[in-house]
C-alpha cells in the first residue's frame, strides 16, 4: 500500500503526537517548525513569539489528567507542574520516540497551496517548495491575541496577556495603576501576580460576563480528579448536579464581589484560582463590570463608575489563524471552523487539523487521541463518511459540546475529553475501519512521491 507522504506544521504538543502515531505507522513525514525548539506554546520565551507562558505559571490542569497514556509524567513532578517542567516533558517525550529527527527548525511553512489534483505545495522559510500528499495543520491556536473594541482612547499604555513575562518583564509594573481585563485563568494569575502589595500597585479586575472560580483542591486532593463526565447519562444531568455543587466546593462569585455571572456554571470556562479569592477579599484586586468606554487614562464602567489608569492588561483570548493559507480559501472567522470530529474539512481529505478544540478538562490526552485517528487514516485503517454526513455531524456535535454554553469565540471549540474520547474509541475509530474495509482506504495523490523523485533526479 502507498503510505502517504505527510507534512506536520509546528512541533508543539499536537504536532509532536501526530508525528510520534505516524512514525508508529511507519508513515514518512516532515514536521516544519518556525521555531529552533519544540514545544510551541510551553516553550517560554519561543523565538517565534508563538508562546504565551509568563515567569510564574504552572498548569492549571493537574498532571494526573495531563499525562500521555503512554508516556506518563514522572512521579517527582508536582500535581500541578510548572511550565518549565511541562517543557522538559515534551523534550523527554520527544527523545524518548525520536521525533526530533523528523522535526526542521527554522524552517515553518509560509504559504500552503493544494494541488488541482490533490496533494499540496508548500513554501517553506528557507526558500524551498515541497510536495505531500497528506498535510496535518497543528500551529495552535494560543499565539495570536485577540482584543476588544470599547469607544473612546486610552492614553496610557496597553497589552496583551500574550506579552506579560513578569512585574518587570516587557516593563516596570510596580507603582501602576493597572486594569487587567478579562477572567479566564491568566486574567487571574496576572492579577494575583501584580496586586501584591510588594508592588504597591492598584489593580483592578474587569470582566463583561464574570466567572465562577474553581479550587485547584478539594480534600486535599487536585479538584479535576473528582471530574469525570460519563457518555451514559444525559448531560443535562450531569450538569445540574454540578450546578447544585458548585456553591458548596467554592461559593458564588458575588460572595468575593464579583459581577454575578450571566451564565450558569459550565455554560462558560470556569476561572481555576486558589488565590484569586483571597486577593479579592482581602482589597488587593478591586472588581469591576464590562467597560463602557475611554476618555484619555480614564475608564467608565457599566455600573456608572470610573477611574484612573496607567497600563491596561486584556487578558481577552486569542484568534485561530493560519497564516500560511489565503483567508478566502481556509480562515475561522470569530474563530468558528466547521470541523468534522474536530479534525476534517469536508470535501478537503487530503488535510487534517490536530489540537484545534478547547478541550475540558485536559488537552494533552486528547491531542493524543487526534493522533490515533491521523496514524490510522495515513496507512489506511480509517475513511472518512460521505460529505453529508460530516455536515450532519458537525452541527449535531457542535449542539451537544457547546449548545449549552455563551456563544463567544473562547467557545467555539469546546468539547468535553472524556465524552470526545469514548466517542472517537468506541464508534467513530470502529466505524472509519469498516468503512475502509468495505469501500477502500483513501486514495493518494502521490504529489509528494512525484516531488521527492524529482528531487532525488537533480
Amino acid at each position: 500500500m502507498y503510505l502517504p507522504r505527510t507534512a506536520v506544521i509546528g512541533a508543539g504538543i499536537s504536532g509532536l503526537t501526530a508525528g510520534k502515531m505516524l512514525n508508529d505507522y511507519g508513515v514518512p513525514y516532515v514536521c516544519f517548525e518556525s521555531s529552533d525548539r519544540v514545544g510551541g506554546n510551553w516553550a517560554f520565551g519561543n523565538p517565534n513569539g508563538h508562546s504565551s507562558a509568563y515567569r510564574s505559571l504552572h498548569i492549571d490542569t493537574s498532571k494526573h489528567q495531563l499525562s500521555f497514556r503512554d508516556f506518563p509524567m514522572p512521579e517527582s513532578y508536582p500535581d500541578f507542574p510548572h511550565h518549565t517542567q511541562i517543557k522538559q516533558y515534551l523534550d523527554d517525550y520527544c527523545a524518548a520516540f525520536d521525533l526530533g529527527s523528523a522535526v526542521e527548525f527554522g524552517n515553518g511553512v509560509t504559504h500552503a497551496r493544494r494541488l488541482p489534483g490533490g496533494g499540496w505545495e508548500l513554501d517553506t522559510q528557507q526558500g524551498q517548495s515541497r510536495r505531500f500528499d497528506l498535510l496535518v495543520v497543528a500551529n495552535g491556536h494560543h499565539w495570536d491575541p485577540r482584543y476588544p473594541n470599547f469607544p473612546g482612547e486610552f492614553t496610557g499604555h496597553t497589552m496583551h496577556a500574550h506579552h506579560y513575562i513578569d512585574p518587570r518583564t516587557p516593563m516596570d509594573f510596580r507603582d501602576q495603576r493597572i486594569l487587567v481585563v478579562g477572567l479566564g485563568n491568566s486574567a487571574a494569575d496576572i492579577a494575583v501576580e501584580l496586586s501584591s502589595k510588594a508592588l504597591g500597585n492598584r489593580l483592578t479586575l474587569s470582566t463583561r460576563s464574570s466567572a465562577w472560580i474553581v479550587p485547584k483542591y478539594i480534600a486535599g486532593r487536585p479538584a479535576d480528579k473528582y471530574y469525570r463526565t460519563s457518555p451514559h447519562v444525559p448531560l443535562s444531568w450531569q450538569r445540574k448536579i454540578a450546578q447544585w455543587g458548585q456553591p458548596l466546593t467554592a461559593g458564588r462569585p458575588e460572595n468575593y464581589g464579583l459581577p454575578t455571572p450571566n451564565h450558569n456554571f459550565f455554560e462558560a470556562h470556569p476561572t481555576q484560582s486558589v488565590e484569586l479569592p483571597l486577593r479579592l477579599g482581602s482589597g488587593d484586586v478591586l472588581p469591576k463590570p464590562n467597560i463602557t468606554r475611554f476618555d484619555g487614562r480614564t475608564v467608565h464602567f457599566e455600573d456608572g463608575s470610573s477611574d484612573d489608569f496607567d497600563i491596561i492588561i486584556y487578558a481577552t483570548g486569542y484568534n485561530i489563524t493560519f497564516p500560511f493559507f489565503d483567508p478566502d480559501f481556509i480562515s475561522a472567522p470569530d474563530n468558528r471552523i466547521d470541523l468534522y470530529k474536530r479534525m476534517f474539512l469536508p470535501g478537503m481529505d487530503d488535510l487534517v487539523f490536530a489540537g484545534f478544540a478547547q478541550s475540558t478538562p485536559t488537552l494533552f490526552p486528547f491531542v493524543e487521541c487526534q493522533a490515533r485517528l491521523i496514524g490510522a487514516y495515513a496507512v489506511g485503517h480509517y475513511r472518512l463518511p460521505a460529505e453529508s454526513d460530516m455536515h450532519r455531524v458537525i452541527v449535531s456535535d457542535q449542539q451537544r459540546y457547546t449548545g449549552h454554553m455563551l456563544d463567544r469565540p473562547r467557545h467555539t471549540q469546546q468539547v468535553d475529553y472524556f465524552l470526545y474520547e469514548h466517542d472517537m474509541r468506541t464508534r467513530e475509530l470502529p466505524a472509519g475501519a469498516h468503512r475502509a474495509a468495505s469501500q477502500g482506504p483513501p486514495i493518494w495523490s502521490h504529489a509528494g512521491e512525484q516531488a521527492t523523485t524529482k528531487e532525488a533526479n537533480r
